[in-house]
């Protein structure tokens, strides 16, 4: 589905149905250097259960044109003008790492267009380590190699896909090589310099889902301590043995805890 939000070209997947905005919506927000074809698995099974699915590619991402938003607030706020163009009054928000920090903070800042968020890979802050900032500016591979590494647990790493023939570290490698130059960067750097006030998640009232892998050393659990303490209404839930790339490692555990928190 090809939208027009802010005077660019906006991608959004539907699950392989036609979008209904008369439907409960459910949009996907990925992650630093993704796009919507992380969400091929949870978005075609709830397009199949009654919900009108829309999994984007953030501006400069995918096949979104524009630059890419520089911080999470202009992301959020970028949410809210491609539901307005969708026709869409309020939707729930899938984000995993920096889209986790993009439904949030449209969740606390336009609550009234927020149903229920779930956060898989969140923490706040969302700090990103200096040497890998830098190695992102400069374009270096290195940047995309710490991720993977850190990003993934030992059983990712070696393979670890319940799909023969899928290795779930070099499907996800692949898909940052192919981000334009300097998106890497641009997305770190907004989930570094993300410091929403904390009380301003008290504000957040809708229903909230803390999705968490127990090796995830990008997003670790005791990051999420904040989290879990100021809003109101959340519940946790973690993948034992799971890292960051949670719906590369455990897709079928990601869908089965989603199903749960939205249908």
């Amino acid at each position: 589905m090809e939208l027009q939000v802010n005077g660019h070209p906006a991608h959004a997947a539907t699950g392989g149905r036609p979008f209904d905005p008369a439907r409960p919506a459910l949009l996907f927000l990925h992650g630093s250097a993704m796009d919507h074809t992380m969400w091929a698995l949870p978005a075609r099974h709830f397009a199949r259960h009654g919900l009108g699915v829309l999994a984007v590619d953030l501006p400069g991402h995918g096949r979104s044109g524009g630059a890419p938003l520089t911080t999470v607030e202009t992301l959020a706020d970028w949410v809210v003008a491609l539901l307005d163009t969708a026709g869409v009054r309020a939707a729930a928000l899938v984000g995993h790492s920096m889209g986790s920090l993009i439904a949030l903070d449209a969740a606390a800042r336009h609550p009234d267009r927020v149903t229920r968020i779930a956060l898989l890979g969140s923490a706040l802050p969302m700090a990103v380590a200096e040497p890998l900032l830098a190695a992102a500016a400069a374009n270096d591979h290195a940047a995309i190699d710490g991720l993977m590494i850190w990003g993934h647990s030992l059983a990712g790493q070696l393979g670890g896909s319940g799909t023969p023939g899928i290795h779930v570290m070099a499907e996800a490698t692949r898909l940052m090589e192919r981000t334009a130059p300097g998106v890497l960067h641009a997305d770190l750097n907004a989930c570094n310099s993300y410091g929403e006030p904390l009380d301003r998640l008290d504000a957040i009232r809708c229903p909230t889902l803390l999705l968490l892998g127990e090796r995830d050393l990008l997003t670790p659990r005791r990051a999420t301590k904040s989290l879990a303490e100021r809003i109101a209404d959340v519940r946790s839930v973690v993948l034992p043995g799971c890292g960051h790339m949670m719906t590369a490692e455990r897709p079928d555990a990601v869908l089965d805890v989603l199903r749960g928190f939205l249908l």
